[in-house]
Order: C-alpha cells, then sequence, then structure tokens
C-alpha cells in the first residue's frame, strides 16, 4: 500500500500540480476528486511557485495567479468566466470554460420548469390555491407562444432544443447572430428590437461583458410583445446577476412591461434581504440554483484536457478573450 502511495505521489508530481483556488464555497468535493490524478494545493508554495502547471478557479484572490512561471491554463468551474477577466493579474495563457452535459441538462430543465409555469398560469393557480377558487381560465397552446432565448451558446441551444421540442416556437439572439434549425435567429444590434418584438417570454442565457453588464434594463424590457396570448411578456433570467438592473424590472413590473418574472440571479447576491424582489407578489426567486456545477461531472474532463495539453494536444471549449466568453 506503501509503495503504491509513494508511486502515485511521484507520478503526480511529474504531471505538475494544480491550484485550487476558489472562494464562496468548501472546496472539499473539488479537491478530493482532482487529487485522484494530480497533485492538489490550495495556495502557490511561493508567489512564483514553478510546480503549479494548471489552475481551476472561481472568483480566485486576486493576483494569484499572475506570477506563475509554469502556468498552462486555467480552468473555470462556474459556467461564467466574468471573475477571471476582473482579476487584475489574470495570465495570457489558454482559458478553459465549463462544458458538461450535467450542467447543460440542469440549466434545460429550469428553463422549462420556468417556461412550463408561467405558460400553465402556475402564480395564478397559486393565488386560487390560497383563496380556495375552483376556476379554470383559458389556456393558450404552446404554439401559441413565442419564447426568445438571448444566448445561443451551449446552454442556450441545449434549452432551445427542449423547448422545440414542447412545442414552443423559439426565437434566439446572440451577438454574432448564430443560425440554429427550428430557430427563428435574430443577430447583433441591428437584430435585437425585432427579436424582441417577437417574444413574449424571454429567456436571458448571456454571457457577462462589458457589452452585456445590465443589458436587461427597463429599455429592453419596454420592447417585448405584451399583446400576447399569455397577457403580458415574462423575463426569466438563469444567465448572470449583473445581466439586469434589479430596480428596472420591479419598475416594469409594477407599470405593466412585464406579466411576472423568474430570477435566479441578481446585481448583488445572496439578495438583499431588502430588496422588494423577494415580496413581489409577481417574481419567483431561487438563489442562484439554475444550474449548479457538480464537481462529479467536471473533474474528470478538467483533468482529461490537463492530461491532453501535456502531450501537446490542443486545449477545448477555450474561452475567446477579445470577446469576453
Amino acid at each position: 500500500m506503501t509503495g503504491q502511495t509513494d508511486g502515485t505521489t511521484m507520478t503526480q508530481a511529474t504531471k505538475g500540480r494544480v491550484l485550487l483556488s476558489v472562494t464562496g464555497f468548501n472546496p472539499q468535493r473539488w479537491h478530493e476528486l482532482l487529487s485522484v490524478r494530480r497533485e492538489v494545493v490550495l495556495e502557490p508554495q511561493a508567489p512564483s511557485d514553478p510546480s503549479i502547471h494548471y489552475a481551476v478557479v472561481w472568483k480566485q484572490k486576486p493576483n494569484v495567479l499572475a506570477n506563475l512561471p509554469n502556468l498552462k491554463a486555467v480552468f473555470s468551474i462556474g459556467a461564467g468566466v466574468d471573475h477571471l477577466f476582473s482579476d487584475p493579474g489574470l495570465p495570457d495563457v489558454p482559458i478553459v470554460r465549463v462544458v458538461a452535459d450535467n450542467l447543460s441538462q440542469h440549466m434545460t430543465e429550469y428553463v422549462c420548469w420556468r417556461v412550463l409555469d408561467h405558460h400553465r398560469q402556475g402564480l395564478l393557480y397559486r393565488q386560487q390555491q390560497k383563496r380556495r377558487l375552483w376556476r379554470e381560465p383559458a389556456q393558450p397552446a404552446a404554439d401559441a407562444v413565442s419564447v426568445g432565448i438571448m444566448g445561443l451558446g451551449n446552454l442556450g441551444r441545449a434549452a432551445a432544443r427542449a423547448l422545440i421540442a414542447l412545442g414552443f416556437r423559439v426565437n434566439g439572439w446572440s451577438r454574432t447572430g448564430t443560425a440554429m434549425d427550428g430557430v427563428a435567429c435574430f443577430g447583433g444590434k441591428q437584430g435585437l428590437e425585432p427579436f424582441l418584438r417577437a417574444t413574449d417570454m424571454l429567456v436571458v442565457l448571456l454571457p457577462l461583458t462589458p457589452a452585456t453588464t445590465g443589458v436587461v434594463n427597463f429599455e429592453l424590457l419596454s420592447k417585448l410583445r405584451r399583446d400576447n396570448p399569455l397577457g403580458g411578456a415574462v423575463l426569466i433570467n438563469a444567465g448572470r446577476g449583473r445581466l439586469q438592473k434589479d430596480a428596472d424590472i420591479a419598475r416594469a413590473l409594477d407599470e405593466g412591461i412585464l406579466k411576472e418574472a423568474s430570477l435566479d440571479v441578481f446585481e448583488t447576491e445572496p439578495l438583499p434581504k431588502t430588496s422588494p424582489l423577494w415580496s413581489h407578489e409577481r417574481v419567483f426567486v431561487t438563489p442562484h440554483a439554475a444550474a449548479t456545477s457538480d464537481p462529479a461531472h467536471l473533474a474528470g474532463p478538467m483533468l482529461d484536457q490537463m492530461e491532453a495539453c501535456d502531450r501537446g494536444e490542443t486545449l477545448g471549449n477555450l474561452v475567446d478573450r477579445a470577446a469576453g466568453y
């Protein structure tokens, strides 16, 4: 047993160590799973630790990556990578974003759950239950409702396919106007307003970049189609909190621009107890739980990529630094 352990340690050491730098949660499970095939540390041995070849991070300490001379790549634990670009010491090495069937499945479940709840008038039924009312309202068909997805990356495309299978008409908007079978696709600034005018229920799955910060504001929400079978426009944001202006969403609800909203992310998280969104009768709040990164599904693919990089192979799922995602 001792010989096995020593041999494993020697093999791991020759591969280069992994720096695990995360805040906001306990890194123990990540450490356990990554340590199966690599030596993992929570801090560099020195500001310029040559033994570290890879970093697995989430909201890492500022500048912790800045002076690692042999760092080959950085892996983000979450789907978003804006936390990396906010680090002034981010080195010029490849950044690998999370892509996993498990993550896509969770997000697709969340989007379909919220779309169906709004479509099937879940809020109205919950209100009727409190009042002990037995009434059946008119129910529009799925193909009479247009769901617009902002962001057609891996998560957006998976959600779009599921919604199409449920019978909804699906629009998609992306920066580049990405094409997708069965989806009416719009792109760029010139395509944004036509996309919104054709959308009854808006699902936001955009990455957070300087260009998308605060994009879900009162002006944007005002362009959604309100004369629709749902009786008003609906917002679902499961992307990033700083994509939206919380106060603008509350205003849009109060002024009848929005009928209802489901929000999984917020400008400040946890959502402050003083936020009016907690108690707004037409807002459904979840605590950034739409698609949690599961280390059991993500650690293995990360380790595979590290080993491929050691062999000189090209890394996959790389972040475009110019685009910011």
